[in-house]
């Protein structure tokens, strides 16, 4: 027995089809921009890829690239932190929220590892979390989630305004989301670790996905400088 064909979809559901298409565009047009304002310049990898990586999971900026500067955001216990706070050491960010599905999880135990990894040189490096989505994220929010990941993983969060100041000066796309029927929504954004220095100058760029490894090699690799 044939099976009998779909029937056509209605005016509404076509409209609903074409805005979707349309955002998902936009979201990757907007990272692939990203992505492309962060190439690689044409100078030897910052480190060999370790295996299993992607060969430029750690991006070489161009010299004098800004990226990165002040902010004034909370921590997970409510507490008033700047960039200040975090003078003299290494700082392992990554821009991600805590009702993300799979993508920030996974970059969050890659840095948890890298830091375990390091040993004693590991407390050189605060590693954190910036919320992009403060709407849900508050401290109390932000405290449980992080400290499934790792004792010393700070999570910060701020005002919309103080995210947007912030993203924006680290050159991190994201996108609230239409809220489904029961409230919930997703936000689209870029997935980078950004390795700042004790003199809050970028060092390193991560790919999404870079492996535990390269990113110990690199942090290794700054450290001893």
């Amino acid at each position: 027995m044939n099976a009998q064909p779909s029937p056509p979809a209605g005016p509404s559901a076509r409209r609903r089809l074409v805005l979707v298409g349309l955002s998902a565009t936009v979201a990757a047009l907007l990272a692939a921009a990203l992505v492309l304002w962060l190439r690689p310049a044409p100078e030897p990898a910052v480190v060999a890829a370790a295996p299993g990586a992607t060969n430029n999971a750690v991006l070489r900026l161009p010299a004098g690239t800004d990226l990165g500067g002040p902010f004034n955001l909370v921590d997970q216990d409510d507490r008033p932190v700047t960039d200040a706070t975090f003078a003299g050491k290494f700082m392992l960010i990554y821009f991600g929220f805590t009702y993300c599905p799979d993508v920030c999880p996974t970059e969050m135990q890659t840095m948890a590892t890298a830091i375990d990894e390091l040993g004693p040189s590991g407390d050189k490096v605060q590693p954190m979390l910036i919320s992009v989505d403060p709407e849900r994220d508050r401290p109390s929010q932000l405290k449980d989630y992080v400290a499934a990941f790792h004792p010393r993983m700070m999570g910060l969060t701020g005002t919309d305004e103080q995210i947007a100041a912030v993203a924006k000066a680290y050159r991190v796309y994201y996108s609230k989301n239409a809220p489904d029927a029961d409230g919930a929504y997703n936000v689209d954004h870029t997935s980078f670790v950004y390795l700042m220095g004790p003199d809050g100058k970028l060092r390193s760029v991560f790919r999404g996905g870079a492996s535990p490894e390269l990113m110990v090699a690199e942090l290794k690799a700054q450290l001893a400088k």
